[in-house]
């Protein structure tokens, strides 16, 4: 298994926009790839500015692939993300899952 984190941050003004978007947009994309386990959107506030964490699970790197494209480290963005994020960096972190309790 392959834990994927990517983060991003929006102005504390755009924060529960940009989650009514990763609900209606992103969540579904991210469910319709075969191979995701389990996906989590987080969120934390800081003083004007809104965190977003997501993790993913995914089966192995082909289903990474099948979601991000052929370079998996290489972050995934959607057009709307323009709107609300301060920055887009560059890669998302993939992890091997060597234990699950």
């Amino acid at each position: 298994m392959i834990l994927r984190t990517w983060h991003g941050r929006t102005k504390l003004s755009d924060a529960d926009a940009y989650e009514v978007f990763m609900n209606e947009r992103a969540a579904p994309d991210y469910g319709s790839v075969d191979g995701l386990v389990q996906l989590f959107f987080t969120r934390r506030d800081e003083g004007d500015v809104a965190h977003f964490l997501l993790v993913t699970v995914w089966e192995n790197m082909d289903a990474v692939k099948a979601f991000a494209g052929d370079d998996p480290a290489k972050a995934k963005y959607y057009p709307e993300d323009d709107m609300y994020l301060l920055e887009k960096e560059d890669c998302s972190l993939n992890h091997k899952v060597f234990f699950k309790a």
